[in-house]
């Protein structure tokens, strides 16, 4: 049966106001309210509503054009990724168009609606799971798209991600057998799951020893947000640092030069990902490594898997990791 496009008639019926309104809303005219504009919006996104260009395209055409969208391209772990889905995506004939979301998920949002508009054949994202409506967006859509990096609890979507609780056993079994027992971990939000399953792997590790979890702390990604937390955390007592990521190392790495601690004589630091920095800072760094660039491909051929038809089931790849010991730990 083919798919019913959401029209901005049902649009408008569920917000209560007119076809016109719900027209000039989605137009960004002037002579609409703030607090109507936003009603239609939230609506036309929570419906799945796209321009009727693109509605005809996605019935009948094909831009060899695919979307990525990341949470941080500055991240060196994103720029390895993209590329290896940018080789692949090459290869078999297919543009790229990247789009930067800055860890908001409203960035997010708007970015999948852009790609949409763009007419791309098919999205690969790396979402902030602060919210789904975007993913169930493109599942009322039937359109093609693989979420890359992160795992949702649902058989039905195609995900490749990086076992990440053996990756955050690895790093802590590793603090745990150089005498380290009081381990801090420096955390991103619990409400993604690379978090908690790293989350998952420190607490499985310390199990293993008869310990229990030390202490763990939740911040906001980026270099600064762990520099400074490492800085107010002056006063715990830590022997060993495990890090949600390599830019969050780098940064407690210089906080803790600062406060006058020596690496890994005071605090052995582990991060994860194994970024192209890691080797060169000083000291450089342990870190859980990603093949981020294999992650890249594997992702792409998992979308052209779909634009081909070549499969209709969902799949789900689970990629291994493995612990780089350099001098931090």
């Amino acid at each position: 049966m083919a798919k019913r496009f959401i029209t901005i008639k049902d649009i408008a019926e569920e917000a209560g106001v007119s076809v016109n309104t719900v027209s000039r809303a989605l137009n960004n005219k002037p002579d609409v309210s703030p607090q109507t504009r936003k009603k239609v919006l939230e609506i036309a996104r929570k419906l799945g509503y796209i321009r009727n260009s693109d509605a005809v395209l996605f019935r009948k055409g094909t831009t060899k054009t695919i979307g990525v969208v990341f949470e941080d391209s500055s991240n060196p772990f994103y720029a390895e990724v993209f590329k290896g889905i940018e080789v692949s995506a090459r290869k078999y004939g297919y543009q790229v168009i990247l789009m930067n979301t800055e860890r908001d998920y409203i960035n997010e949002m708007q970015a999948v609606d852009t790609l949409l508009q763009k007419r791309v054949d098919g999205i690969i994202i790396s979402p902030t799971q602060f919210d789904s409506k975007d993913i169930e967006k493109l599942v009322k859509l039937n359109f093609p798209f693989v979420i890359l990096g992160v795992h949702f609890e649902n058989d039905e979507l195609d995900e490749v991600y990086s076992n990440d609780v053996k990756g955050g056993y690895l790093a802590t079994k590793h603090l745990l057998l150089k005498g380290r027992r009081k381990i801090l971990m420096l955390n991103a939000f619990m409400y993604k799951s690379v978090a908690r399953m790293r989350y998952e792997g420190y607490v499985e590790a310390l199990r293993e020893f008869g310990l229990q979890p030390y202490a763990m702390v939740e911040i906001e990604e980026g270099y600064e947000s762990a520099f400074n937390k490492i800085m107010e955390l002056r006063d715990i007592d830590f022997d060993g640092l495990f890090c949600f990521n390599d830019v969050f190392a780098i940064a407690a790495l210089k906080a803790l030069r600062l406060l006058g601690k020596k690496v890994p004589e005071d605090v052995a630091v582990v991060g994860y990902d194994d970024i192209s920095y890691a080797e060169f800072v000083q000291p450089s760094l342990t870190t859980v490594r990603i093949d981020k660039y294999q992650e890249g491909i594997v992702a792409f051929e998992m979308l052209y898997e779909r634009l081909m038809n070549l499969r209709t089931s969902p799949k789900r790849v689970l990629l291994d990791v493995n612990l780089i010991v350099r001098e931090s730990a």
